[in-house]
């Protein structure tokens, strides 16, 4: 069965970088040692970190997730990277007037 991962990269500049890849070991050696791609977002930003990965065994869940990820604030994805799972359900709760558990229901 083939796997697929969703992974986070934290940087040298302290930015986190997401990605999909089928074969995470390869994908991280590319991170960390390629000089093919001088444009790539993490080839400046060495040393690098990988400091979350998650396996799949459906690519269309992965690259969902992935995309989820990449929208997700600094804060939701620290949380995820902790494993702090109250504060990332805290963290994903709609605060504004319209969505909001606390709105007044009177």
């Amino acid at each position: 069965m083939k796997s697929y991962f969703v992974y986070i990269i934290k940087c040298s500049d302290q930015t986190y970088y997401t990605g999909m890849t089928n074969n995470i070991g390869r994908r991280w050696q590319e991170h960390c040692y390629s000089e093919e791609n001088k444009e790539a977002y993490t080839y400046k930003r060495k040393p690098l970190e990988l400091v979350f990965y998650e396996t799949f065994s459906d690519v269309k869940q992965a690259f969902e997730f992935e995309r989820k990820l990449k929208k997700w604030s600094r804060l939701k994805k620290e949380a995820l990277i902790n494993r702090n799972w109250d504060r990332l359900k805290n963290l994903a709760e709609c605060k504004n007037d319209s969505h909001s558990k606390f709105k007044d229901q009177s």
